[in-house]
């Protein structure tokens, strides 16, 4: 059978772990596709030196790889969002398929993108755009199909995550661990991406979409990072018998789809609570199969170029089937999407765990839980520190309430004249239900 060409476009980290895998493992990755898969021609401003590219065709522009005839698979491995958006669409628009590790892209241009593919009768496979090698995808695309998804969280961050767990665990300052994760490679020189969730809101509109079957809509996701998050924190919430991790969460509700990112305080004995460093986890709540883990590498050369490779062996696999007859992008039949709203986050629910600063005095405390009450806000614990200081730090769990009645009391209690600054406001979630 005639072999299958691969154009690859970017030679970096997981560009070079591709080409690697592609190459260390063909004779394994022919026999699982059912046809030779040959690396035709790489797109790369400079070469890998991990990647033995020697007698291979080589260009300094990408879009020749996306034109070329005689490549029928396009990898995009260079990242970002404009230049990326229009090589894929060049490769559409010439008849190719397309294998992508690219969150950016699939959150934000991904229904445009999806659709030219309908259009052109091609497909466009994205497993390494959400938590590297982990294959959460396929897991809720095919092998969670037969479920009514209720709600999913996830570490996707590896980044958050790894600063989380210096925290947890050495009582360090965010800015600390931050600048020692720099130092690593783990996080970019400007780690906004990172540290205020707007990573991991990608990946999450990318599950999102996929768990419930509504278009990709990224501007519709609440973030919120991790800067403010204190050892502090960090130690009262283990007091409370929770752990504080970053995480992306969408769930169903009557109302429509929430979908946000933040920092959460969830049980320390939830599977989740115990996923440290740079690892990443996804826990899926479905009707019939209940809750599933999916755990591993978030990041990395050859963990992503594993699920870059996957992608391609499933574009073989299925090379001669029509559009009606594969898997569809966002897991639900194109016309059959639907219309459920992305809720604001102030119509979205959860319990939380509020610290502030009071002035030693009586009474001061039965106001704070007046307003909360006035509110319809219930109380579960409170923690008051002892201190010789004229101030005291107060820290409050609450019931589950609509985050527009907690703003309204968060509010009138920071104009208390006995509150000091800004009240610490961090959700709590079960992740029982």
């Amino acid at each position: 059978m005639k072999p299958v060409k691969v154009g690859i476009c970017g030679l970096g980290t997981v560009g070079g772990g591709t080409f690697n895998v592609l190459i260390r493992n063909a004779e394994e990755i022919s026999r699982r596709a059912g046809r030779k898969i040959i690396i035709e021609q790489i797109g790369t401003r400079s070469e890998n030196p991990a990647c033995d590219t020697s007698g291979m065709q080589l260009t300094t522009d990408v879009f020749e790889v996306a034109t070329n005839p005689e490549i029928d698979i396009v990898v995009e491995l260079i990242g970002g969002y404009e230049t990326a958006r229009e090589l894929v669409m060049t490769a559409i628009e010439n008849g190719k398929h397309v294998v992508t590790a690219n969150k950016a892209l699939i959150a934000v241009h991904g229904n445009e993108i999806f659709e030219a593919a309908q259009e052109q009768n091609v497909m466009v496979a994205f497993e390494a755009s959400v938590a590297g090698g982990i294959p959460i995808i396929k897991a809720i695309r095919e092998g969670l199909a037969a479920n009514q998804i209720n709600w999913l969280a996830g570490i996707i961050n590896g980044t958050g995550n790894y600063i989380m767990t210096e925290m947890r665990e050495k009582g360090r300052a965010f800015a600390d661990v931050l600048q020692e994760a720099q130092a690593l490679g783990y996080a970019e020189a400007d780690p906004t991406f990172d540290v205020e969730g707007i990573d991991a809101a990608h990946k999450l509109t990318i599950l999102s979409s996929l768990a419930f079957g509504v278009p990709l809509q990224f501007n519709k996701a609440f973030t919120e990072g991790i800067s403010k998050i204190t050892p502090q924190d960090v130690q009262y919430a283990e007091e409370l018998g929770y752990r504080v991790k970053h995480l992306g969460i969408t769930r169903r509700t009557d109302k429509g789809i929430e979908l946000r990112v933040h920092p959460t305080l969830i049980p320390r004995d939830v599977l989740l609570a115990n996923v440290n460093g740079v690892m990443n986890a996804i826990l899926v709540d479905g009707d019939a199969v209940g809750q599933t883990l999916y755990y591993g590498p978030g990041a990395g050369a050859e963990a992503t170029a594993s699920a870059v490779v996957a992608d391609i062996v499933d574009v073989v696999r299925t090379l001669t089937a029509d559009r009606d007859n594969r898997v569809p992008h966002l897991a639900f039949q194109p016309s059959e999407l639907s219309d459920a709203p992305i809720l604001p986050v102030e119509e979205t629910t959860s319990a939380y765990y509020l610290r502030l600063q009071a002035v030693e005095r009586p009474g001061v405390l039965a106001h704070v839980t007046r307003i909360l009450g006035e509110k319809g806000i219930n109380i579960e614990a409170i923690i008051q520190k002892q201190t010789t200081e004229a101030q005291v730090p107060v820290i409050m769990l609450t019931q589950r309430v609509e985050e527009r009645m907690m703003n309204e009391a968060i509010r009138e209690i920071e104009a208390l004249p006995d509150i000091l600054g800004e009240i610490i406001r961090i959700r709590v979630e079960l992740l029982a239900d």
